[in-house]
């Protein structure tokens, strides 16, 4: 979602970024439509940059474009081959995966309209899954930019596949256990 709230960013076909209206009426318009492939845009906390992951180059690389006017600038490209990208909240870093599996993370400087990033560093070691059979993001990272929400892959030994168990009946055992006076 844009941090004005009023688009969601989704793909179309797994090959194109589109802009999709919250505004009630779900129009819904191309915002990156090129013969390579584009995905997982993310826009950056102050609205002013795009970041997603392409092919053009014939890998999967990390780009960056005005938010305001993706059509008129030329992209941006972070100097390590990744996929996934993700901003943090105070938009001076740029999240991503590497190839190997491992998070990366990019310093950058998105001000004045211009745009600047340092090489990336590693940031969580390739032992937790960071891919996944859709090429949607399987990662957060916390508010303060200080940790990430990663799956831990099931241990060697482990005969079946992880569970994940939602409770929805959360809140009546909770007016059962906490019972309001």
């Amino acid at each position: 979602m844009t941090p004005d709230g009023k688009y969601v960013l989704t793909f179309l076909d797994a090959k194109d970024i589109m802009k999709v209206a919250l505004d009630g009426t779900g129009h819904a318009e191309p915002l990156l439509r090129t013969p390579s492939i584009e995905r997982n845009g993310v826009v950056s906390a102050d609205g002013q940059w795009l970041a997603y992951e392409s092919d053009d180059s014939g890998k999967f690389e990390i780009y960056v474009r005005p938010f305001t006017d993706v059509k008129a600038a030329r992209p941006s490209r972070i100097p390590t081959a990744g996929t996934r990208p993700l901003w943090s909240r105070n938009g001076h870093e740029l999240f991503f995966v590497a190839l190997d599996g491992s998070l990366m993370a990019a310093r950058v400087d998105p001000h004045g309209g211009a745009w600047s990033s340092e090489s990336p560093v590693k940031v969580v070691e390739a032992r937790y899954v960071t891919t996944g059979i859709r090429p949607g993001r399987t990662y957060d990272v916390s508010s303060d930019g200080q940790r990430f929400l990663v799956v831990k892959p099931p241990a060697a030994n482990e005969a079946s596949a992880p569970q994940i168990i939602i409770d929805t009946g959360w809140f009546e055992e909770l007016k059962r256990l906490v019972p309001v006076n």
